[in-house]
């Protein structure tokens, strides 16, 4: 039983998305694909003790799954081309697991599907995440910070969408591809970002969605090696995790620049570097490839003590030509600022909007900083004092207010 067990835990580990994206193909019903496989992987573990291990665990799982699915459809009298697709791919499946030839991958499908512009923008991640990944709906909601019951319930009715609107599970055409990939891309910078940001570490669900989403990068360069922006994410999140150890000390954020670079994680800068080479290569100049760009400037400046600030002001202009965003603005300035141009600095966040920076923490502590660096004290302390309650955890209040109080003794 003990064997069992661990080989059917073992398929759902390195097959539930392929299994489900395959399942959700033929049927166009994801809801109806993942209670068949949920089906299966019970199945096997009352089948398997009694009978032996199948040759291929996982097209075992699929053939059961499959089954069930047709047995359903016909109790719900389902229209008859999706039993018709059904009956097909149970032939298709059989002479599969019999010739030992792998199940064609559609998770690249499934990720287009659950990013498709029918689908809410807000609930894109964690569909993905679910469907791709296996992830149950409430370590999902414990990062995004709902209830496992309303994620629940945005899962099903995202389902629902899916299946009602018969959102096709396929590749888009050449001419949308480049949109409809960064949908994908954006979904997954968004569970990323959501993991890395978790400072304190208080949420342990919240913190491994780093982890997932890099391993969802990952895989979508072997299922899209072709796409520049893929490889660009994939460096930019690399990147970002290799320095996730120094990001703070004794309970407060480290900023990059006085990080304990012995903390870094190199064979992740080395893979992160691999990535960004190989998106230069493919000459498509994109946002997260940019951003790849500026943190690997930062990277090498820190490790072999080059000045690299003229170089990352460079990029940051190509980043907002071709991807404006708040973020960059303020990622501009305070480049801006490190390269001793405080003045400048300074005009860039005066021409950004009131209604977009009011509540945006990253850009009252970059004003302050170039405030404190121009020796307008009472600014700058006001402009902390309002980063300090913006901020959403505690070590970066604690910086913040240590850079304040830094402030106020020097005067």
């Amino acid at each position: 039983m003990a064997d069992a067990r661990a080989i059917a835990e073992e398929t759902a580990r390195a097959s539930y998305g392929r299994l489900l994206a395959w399942l959700s193909a033929r049927t166009g019903d994801v809801a109806a694909a993942e209670d068949a496989l949920a089906d299966a992987f019970r199945a096997a573990l009352e089948n398997w003790p009694e009978k032996g291990l199948p040759n291929s665990p996982e097209a075992w799982i699929l053939t059961t799954a499959r089954r069930k699915l047709i047995d359903q459809a016909r109790k719900n009298k389902t229209r008859v081309e999706a039993v018709s697709a059904l009956l097909l791919a149970a032939e298709e499946t059989e002479d599969e697991a019999n010739s030992e030839r792998s199940i064609p991958d559609k998770r690249l499908e499934l990720m287009f599907a659950c990013a498709h512009p029918a689908i809410d923008a807000s609930v894109r991640t964690p569909l993905m995440l679910q469907t791709v990944l296996g992830l149950d709906a409430a370590r999902i909601a414990s990062a995004f910070l709902i209830s496992p019951k309303a994620m629940s319930a945005r899962l099903v009715r995202a389902k629902r969408k899916i299946k009602d609107a018969r959102i096709p599970f396929e590749t888009p055409a050449i001419e949308v591809l480049p949109e409809r990939i960064n949908a994908v891309l954006d979904s997954i910078y968004a569970a990323f970002g959501t993991g890395w940001n978790d400072f304190d570490g208080a949420d342990e669900g919240s913190s491994d969605l780093a982890h997932e989403a890099i391993f969802l990068a990952t895989l979508l360069t072997k299922l899209a090696p072709d796409e520049a922006e893929v490889w660009g994410l994939l460096a930019l999140t690399l990147h970002a995790e290799a320095r996730r150890e120094a990001r703070r000390h004794n309970d407060i954020y480290v900023p990059l620049e006085e990080q304990d670079v012995r903390k870094w994680g190199l064979s992740f800068i080395e893979k992160a570097e691999e990535a960004l080479a190989r998106a230069w290569s493919l000459k498509k100049p994109g946002r997260y490839q940019l951003e790849a760009a500026i943190q690997s400037a930062h990277a090498n400046s820190r490790l072999t003590g080059r000045d690299v600030s003229e170089d990352v002001v460079l990029l940051y202009r190509r980043l907002l030509e071709i991807a404006p965003s708040l973020g960059a603005h303020v990622g501009f300035a305070a480049a801006l600022a490190n390269s001793g141009q405080y003045k400048q600095a300074l005009n860039c966040l005066n021409l950004l909007d009131d209604a977009e920076i009011t509540n945006y923490q990253p850009f009252w502590a970059v004003r302050a900083h170039i405030l404190m660096s121009l020796g307008n004290t009472t600014k700058a302390s006001a402009c902390y004092d309002r980063a300090i309650g913006l901020a959403s955890d505690a070590s970066v209040r604690r910086f913040l207010q240590e850079k304040k109080r830094h402030l106020v003794v020097g005067n």
